[in-house]
């Protein structure tokens, strides 16, 4: 599918969607979720994208819509199927189902609306959808504790371009390779002449790094699996609660996701944990114990007396000594034990193992001071080493999860797919149940529809009565006021819309020929003046002219002029359509008139009022064919004469005859 050729796709968008892995298909199976992560298209522009590449898959030229009332009937029927998906993904998705006059489109969706309709819908299953979303792609991947080395300019450059996550350093030797390892936390040397050098730190000899990036680089793989890590469990959710044959090993993968931090790192590892514990508590710890010995040897200067005989008092001073002398001799034992307690309570209270504990120590010295104060230099030592410790660990432990992770990519991304294309379905299906709906059948001329309910009425579905009706050619359909003709047509055109959508609709049963078009035009409010009334004139000859195939509804039409003047055009209209072959059904309290107007025999249908209760129409709301109904005023002018004895009445009566 060349992607510039999909009507609405210029150059900039095509360039976008060519970024995609596979936008061919994604075009053509209206996946929105992959297309809308095309740099620059939204989900609602993917969703009409993918309308236009469907059309033109199918080669539908569109235009089956051909009013506004018909795009208003589509559009309320589509927000009932929208209201029923739980992802705002869904709800775009189900915007490429559209009414089409191409039988492979209306094939296509058929087929999955009839796998959906299959589908049981469960509270658990919903909720699982709640949380799952279309995968999205990490942001760049900057690691700076980690570099690679190499002596070659040639490496260098292919470095560069093959891990861009990571810094890439030129060295000249060995001296600067140890240079880097006091820089770096882990440093990966990518030529083979640095094998068998040994410097401090953490230096690993790896020539062929660049062929498996994972290696070096873990970060890249576990981002798009940090980044999608709520997604992808509520897919996973989804799967287990509708019963879905997953693409990949479930508990595996959930397993995986649950050693994986937020950020990309590595969580649930008890010795990370333990130190970055320990890092985050450092000077805390260290202030702490500081206070520890500084309490304990304040209480025993305090408790002691100190006696200092004059000659020993004078050598002091003359030497220049303080009280860190003073403690030297008089409280040694109390100074070396407040310190003591400092060093266990830094090494217990950051759970140091013995390696560690052997640095801390060293935090406080020997030498007696007051206050005792701790060695900068040798937190900062600690710290160094807890840090590399912590990020070697994390190395190790990411290299092992992303070679976990590395090759389940594309079966998080069919994970995650399959549970979004099964929030549609079940919408079809919630859809088909609440409406009571079931799949058309395509056959013969015209449209039947037995046991229908509009969803377009203001009331609960399980209180519309159903209704059975059967047009074939063009017919009048004639009613008294607020006898459901309106209704009817509304019914007509939903059952129409719905099963060239391909999707299931509201009745127990509708037959149907393949429509080439809808024309609906709803009632028109009062009197047209002569340009109006030009305007809808000429919209009706080009419908005659070119309706061939087509399904015309029209309310009332009489309204756009004189009742006369009406039913001369009305009738005129459908001989037009009765030679082109169209299927048409034309509301309208003129039937008699148009019927005795048209040069063809037009079958008048009625909704037929049987009485009158309390005041309120007893209506049979399914049309009687070949019948022109009583008006309202005939049913009353009836009652009337029923209830007196006044001839008026009957004589009012007779004039309906």
């Amino acid at each position: 599918m060349e992607l510039s050729a999909i009507p609405g796709v210029g150059e900039k968008t095509a360039d976008a969607l060519a970024q995609l892995d596979d936008p061919e298909t994604a075009l053509r199976t209206g996946d929105v979720a992959t297309l809308s992560r095309a740099p620059g298209v939204t989900e609602g522009r993917a969703a009409r994208i993918a309308r236009a590449a469907i059309r033109t898959e199918h080669d539908d030229p569109g235009g089956f819509l051909a009013t506004d009332r018909a795009h208003e009937v589509y559009r309320k029927l589509l927000a009932e199927l929208k209201a029923r998906t739980v992802t705002d993904y869904a709800a775009k998705r189900v915007e490429t189902f559209y009414p089409s006059a191409a039988e492979s489109r209306i094939e296509e969706v058929r087929a999955f609306a009839e796998a959906a309709m299959d589908r049981s819908v469960d509270e658990a299953t919903l909720d699982a959808l709640s949380g799952v979303e279309p995968l999205q792609e990490p942001r760049d991947v900057r690691v700076r504790d980690r570099c690679l080395a190499t002596t070659d300019g040639e490496t260098y450059a292919k470095a560069r371009e093959a891990v861009p996550e990571l810094p890439v350093e030129v060295v000249d030797d060995a001296r600067g390779l140890a240079e880097l390892a006091r820089a770096y936390s882990s440093v990966v040397a990518l030529d083979e002449a640095f094998a068998g050098v040994e410097v401090d730190g953490d230096v690993r000899v790896e020539p062929g790094a660049l062929a498996d990036p994972v290696e070096v680089v873990p970060e890249r793989a576990l981002a798009f699996f940090a980044t999608n890590r709520d997604r992808l469990r509520a897919a996973i959710a989804v799967h287990r609660a509708a019963g879905l044959d997953p693409p990949c090993d479930l508990d595996a993968l959930e397993s995986a996701l649950d050693r994986l931090a937020d950020d990309g790192g590595i969580a649930g590892d008890e010795e990370v944990d333990r130190l970055a514990g320990a890092l985050d508590d450092l000077d805390a710890a260290v202030g702490m114990a500081e206070n520890v010995a500084n309490d304990r040897l304040r209480e025993a200067i305090e408790e002691r007396d100190v006696t200092i005989e004059g000659a020993d008092l004078l050598s002091l001073v003359e030497r220049g000594a303080g009280v860190d002398s003073l403690l030297s001799r008089e409280l040694a034992d109390e100074y070396a034990a407040a310190v003591e307690d400092a060093r266990t309570h830094l090494v217990e209270s950051l759970s140091l193992d013995p390696g560690e504990a052997e640095v801390a120590r060293r935090a406080f010295g020997d030498e007696p001071t007051f206050p005792v104060d701790h060695e900068e230099s040798v937190v900062t030592r600690l710290r160094e080493d807890l840090t590399a410790a912590k990020e070697r660990r994390e190395t190790r432990l990411k290299r092992d999860l992303a070679t976990d992770l590395a090759d389940q990519r594309e079966d998080a991304e069919a994970l995650v797919a399959a549970a979004l294309e099964l929030d549609v379905e079940l919408a079809v299906a919630r859809f088909a149940a609440d409406y009571d709906c079931t799949m058309p059948t395509f056959e013969g001329e015209g449209v039947a529809v037995e046991g229908g309910r509009s969803l377009l009425l203001d009331v609960p579905h399980d209180e519309v009565d159903p209704v059975d009706y059967a047009v074939d050619g063009v017919a009048l359909l004639s009613g008294v006021n607020s006898g459901g003709k309106t209704s009817m047509l509304d019914l007509v055109a939903s059952v129409v819309v719905l099963a060239q959508m391909g999707l299931p609709v509201p009745a127990e049963s509708v037959r149907l020929q393949r429509f080439s078009a809808l024309h609906y035009h709803a009632k028109t409010q009062g009197t047209l003046d002569a340009g109006a009334f030009e305007s809808t004139v000429r919209e009706f000859a080009d419908v005659a002219d070119g309706g061939s195939g087509s399904l015309v509804l029209v309310d009332e039409l009489e309204s756009i002029t004189e009742p006369g003047a009406s039913a001369k055009i009305i009738a005129g209209i459908l001989e037009a359509l009765d030679e082109n072959g169209a299927t048409a059904v034309f509301v309208s309290h003129l039937a008699g008139e148009i019927r005795e107007t048209t040069d063809f025999p037009v079958t008048v249908d009625g909704i037929e009022a049987v009485g009158l209760e309390d005041g309120e129409l007893v209506v049979n709301r399914s049309p009687v064919k070949d019948h022109l109904a009583r008006s309202t005023p005939e049913l009353i002018v009836e009652k009337l004469a029923g209830e007196s004895d006044a001839s008026f009445y009957d004589r009012l009566l007779e004039k309906f005859e």
